[in-house]
């Protein structure tokens, strides 16, 4: 951790964010920008150095050469297409993943020792994309998938429950989007069940709040970036401090309860080596369902496109 280096790629809203975050949290020592827009990735870098005195000790660098994120311990890539209000994560998909055919070779090329977290949506299909360009291992390139999801979901359990949202043990895994599955049949506040605490009405109405948050948010202040921000960041200190925590990433599958060759998120233990391995955890026939129609929708999305 002494001489941890982030790369984060895309200095909009979400990557800038990131970048305070991870800054804040002290999770690195050297934090670099790269944008393809000079005054836009000048103008981050001068705004978080000015702040530095004020948290732990960094160092703020940016440019718009890729070369920039050499030696990056963890590259985050967060650039691509601005989600629009009322468009779908898979709206963004062609030209997001046309951006990709240039970048990713060109950032493993700087870094290819790093490990890439993938947090432009949408997040599954940049993340198959991304593999696919660069050949890298599941362990080494994955996505930020549904880590933020599952933060919600357990937000709303623990306000309606009345206990500490720490307490409250549950996860959304499949796609990063309108497809996405909460396992209520495995979720649980100190070892009871969320079923016998939160009625079937109370808990469709939180799913359906978890999948339209980032839709009310985006038709209110035009994007989304602090809690994205922020959960991106926990994935990276968990890359960089080898926690062995176990966050629903969303990485390559093969042969998960018979699904593979899509990427979607399901609970993985996150350390230094990246999605180190994912957790084949019980689901009930509906939950199973569920994820493998996301798992066709995502898959359809990255033939269509080519990949």
């Amino acid at each position: 951790m002494t001489s941890a280096k982030i790369a984060i790629v895309g200095a909009g809203a979400v990557g800038s964010t990131l970048a305070y975050a991870c800054l804040v949290r002290g999770v690195a020592t050297t934090v670099a920008l790269h944008d393809v827009d000079a005054d836009k990735v000048r103008a981050e870098e001068l705004d978080l150095r000015q702040g530095l005195q004020f948290l732990p000790t960094a160092h703020v660098e940016a440019s718009t050469d890729v070369s920039v994120c050499a030696g990056a311990q963890v590259v985050a890539v967060t650039a691509g297409a601005k989600q629009q209000p009322g468009q779908s994560r898979l709206d963004l998909a062609a030209s997001t993943t046309s951006m990709l055919r240039t970048l990713m070779p060109a950032l493993v090329e700087a870094a290819p020792d790093a490990r890439f977290v993938m947090v432009t949506n949408p997040v599954d299909v940049v993340t198959y994309a991304a593999q696919k360009l660069t050949g890298l291992g599941t362990e080494q390139l994955f996505g930020s998938g549904t880590v933020l999801d599952s933060a919600r979901l357990r937000g709303l359990v623990a306000a309606h429950c009345g206990v500490a949202v720490q307490n409250v043990h549950a996860y959304v895994v499949g796609e990063h989007g309108d497809s996405e599955i909460p396992l209520w049949s495995s979720a649980s506040i100190g070892g009871v069940p969320v079923t016998d605490l939160v009625s079937e009405t109370d808990r469709d109405a939180m799913a359906a709040e978890v999948v339209g948050a980032a839709y009310e948010i985006i038709k209110g202040k035009g994007a989304t970036n602090y809690a994205i921000g922020v959960s991106a960041g926990r994935i990276i200190e968990a890359v960089l401090r080898d926690e062995k925590r176990v966050l629903p990433v969303s990485t390559l599958l093969t042969d998960y309860h018979g699904i593979g060759d899509v990427c979607l998120s399901v609970p993985t233990v996150v350390g230094r080596g990246g999605a180190e391995r994912r957790l084949e955890v019980p689901m009930s026939d509906s939950e199973l369902a569920g994820l493998r129609a996301g798992a066709a929708r995502i898959r359809a999305t990255a033939r269509d496109l080519g990949f």
